[in-house]
This record gives structure tokens, sequence and C-alpha cells, in this order.
């Protein structure tokens, strides 16, 4: 879940968030691991935060944000994949984020015998994920310039009336940070299923002099990438007849 799209009006005030932050009552075995797990894996906003100082691995030399993960299955199968990548995953949502740790350790409901254990990744998982568990614009301030090699932002909230535009994470407030952050060459991938959230990524990034359209042809923005790992959400959405679209934009 990604969050609204107002602006602080001066740099100590909080924006606005709308939105979930907790849904369904998260059972024992997820709590244990918000309790005693995130923190392990969580990243603090401060000045001038330095991303190799955030992961413990020597082979790390690239760096991805991932906005809005929802329950984290992509972020989970991307960071496995490429186990030299460090990934910042950034979801307010509770039981998201409880979620991914799930994926992480592989303790699920049901495990209480573990609880008592101290936590662990599971078995074969590079400890290459960071967790910012709340509005991601909140991190924007303590991120270095051209920090990632890539940024997703899929399926976030499209805000479909027109009333709650200004919502909408695509803007041109949040890509001036977006294009701030990605290394030159680097690449925004956007995905989506709503129409009306098709249409608005492609007005505002037309008009953004920071980031090029990669697709040469349809075939390009209308098929996942080659690396693509499907969403839950995603699923859903083609189940009920909704076609995802994946933008992505190159940084100039």
């Amino acid at each position: 879940m990604t969050p609204d799209s107002n602006n602080p009006t001066a740099q100590d005030e909080k924006p606005k968030f709308f939105g979930r932050r907790k849904g369904r009552t998260i059972r024992k075995a997820k709590s244990f691991l918000l309790d005693n797990f995130l923190p392990k894996v969580r990243i603090e906003p401060t000045a001038g935060l330095f991303l190799p100082s955030c992961f413990t691995r020597p082979e790390i030399r690239r760096y991805a944000l991932e906005i809005g993960f929802g329950d984290g299955a992509h972020l989970a199968a991307l960071a496995q994949s490429r186990p030299d990548t460090g990934f910042i995953g950034v979801e307010v949502y509770k039981n998201g984020v409880a979620n991914l740790l799930s994926l992480m350790t592989g303790l699920k409901d049901g495990d209480a015998e573990n609880l008592s254990q101290e936590i662990v990744l599971e078995k074969g998982r590079t400890d290459n994920i960071r967790i910012y568990d709340d509005d991601v614009r909140l991190l924007f301030a303590s991120l270095p310039d051209a920090c990632f090699d890539k940024i997703y932002l899929l399926f976030p909230d499209p805000w479909p009336k027109k009333k709650h535009a200004d919502r909408r994470f695509v803007n041109p407030h949040n890509l001036t940070e977006l294009a701030r952050l990605l290394k030159k060459g680097g690449i925004l991938q956007i995905a989506t299923d709503h129409p009306v959230y098709k249409s608005w990524v492609l007005h505002t990034m037309a008009q953004n002099k920071d980031f090029i359209w990669t697709a040469k042809c349809s075939d390009d923005w209308r098929n996942p990438p080659a690396d693509w790992f499907e969403t839950k959400y995603q699923r859903k959405a083609v189940k009920e007849g909704r076609r995802p679209v994946f933008f992505e934009y190159q940084r100039i």
C-alpha cells in the first residue's frame, strides 16, 4: 500500500496519510515476528543514511527500493533471486509487514513451538532485505542522491475519484524525489491494473523531464518484465478481468 501524495507544508510536519495501517487480527506467530524480528531488519530515517551500513553482506553492491510491498511476496522472491542486491521495502500496512517477515523466516501460523527460539532467516535465504514500516515520504530526506539502481511502485492505490487525485503517489513532488534517488540510467517500474491510473501515469510521466519511457512496442508494457514475480493482487486483478500494465521509465 502506498501513501497519498499530500505533501507537508513544513519540513517538520508529517504528511497526511490516507489508507489502512492494519487489517484483520494478526495471529500469534506473525505478532511474534513483528515484536522480535522486525527490529533486526528495520531501518530508521537518520540524517545521511548510508545504505551499505544497513547490510552486513559485503557482496551487496546494488540497491533497490520497493514502495508499498503489499503482502511482501514480490519483494521476498525478488530478493532471493538477487543476493547481490540490497532491498529496502516500505509498507505501512502492518499485516503486510508481518507476512513479509513470515516469508523471510519461514515461521508460519501454527509454529507455536518455535516462538521461544531465536528467529533467523529461513535456510537458503540471503540477508538482503531491510524494512521501513511507515510512510516512505518520511524516509526520503534521509536517503542520499543516486543511491538506487531500481525503484518499484507496484499497484499503488489509484484513488480513482477526481477529488482524490492529489492523493496519488505518482505526482511531480514524489517524482522529483524518486529522480534524485535513482542513479543515472536507473529504472522506475510502475505496475497498475486500474484504467484511471494507467492514464494518469502516462500523462504525468510524459510531463516529467527526468524520466524517459523505455517501451518500444505495446508488448513492452502489456507484458510483465522477464524477471517479474507475480503478486497476489495481480492474480486477483486478472481473475476479476482487469489486465495489469507494466511501465518502465529510465532516469535520464
